[in-house]
C-alpha cells in the first residue's frame, strides 16, 4: 500500500513510533553506559527481565524474549564477563542453569534505572494521572499484540 492511501492516523502512529524508537535507541546507549561502560545497549532490556524475574532458566527467558537460546546464551556470556550476571545450577534440573543478576549487576542496574525512571517522571509529571494510566495501558496493548 502506498503512502497516499494510508489513513492519516496510521501515518501519524508510524511517525510517532519512529520518533519513540529513535529516542529509545539513544537512551538505551546512554543507560547501558551508566550500567557498565562496555555494555551493549540492547542488553539493558535483558537486565530488566532478569531484575524482574529474580532468577530464571535460560530457556524460559529465551521464550519470554522471543529469541533463540544460542543468541541469548552469547548475550549472557557477555554479561557474565562484565560481572553483571551469574549462572547457578537449577535445583530441579542440574543440566540447566538459573540466571540472575549479581549483587554488582543489581546495584548498577538499579542506579541506572532510577535515573531513567526519574527522567520519565519529570517528562510526565504535568500529565493528568488518567493520561499516564491510559498511555501505559495502550503501550502494553500495542506491545502485547505487535
Amino acid at each position: 500500500m502506498d503512502d497516499e492511501h494510508l489513513p492519516e492516523t496510521l501515518r501519524a502512529v508510524e511517525h510517532e513510533l519512529t520518533a519513540l524508537l529513535r529516542r529509545g535507541r539513544a537512551l538505551s546507549w546512554e543507560i547501558a553506559r551508566e550500567v557498565h561502560p562496555n555494555l551493549e545497549p540492547n542488553a539493558y532490556g535483558l537486565l530488566l527481565w532478569l531484575r524482574r524475574s529474580g532468577s530464571i532458566r535460560l530457556t524460559d527467558l529465551a521464550t519470554k524474549l522471543g529469541i533463540g537460546k544460542g543468541t541469548l546464551s552469547r548475550q549472557i556470556n557477555g554479561l557474565e564477563g562484565l560481572g553483571l550476571v551469574r549462572r547457578d545450577p537449577d535445583p530441579v534440573d542440574r543440566r540447566a542453569a538459573q540466571l540472575s543478576l549479581t549483587e554488582e549487576g543489581t546495584r548498577r542496574f538499579d542506579a541506572a534505572r532510577s535515573a531513567r525512571l526519574g527522567q520519565i517522571r519529570r517528562t510526565m509529571e504535568s500529565w493528568p494521572k488518567q493520561d499516564v494510566e491510559a498511555f501505559a495501558r495502550l503501550l502494553h496493548r500495542f506491545n502485547d499484540t505487535f
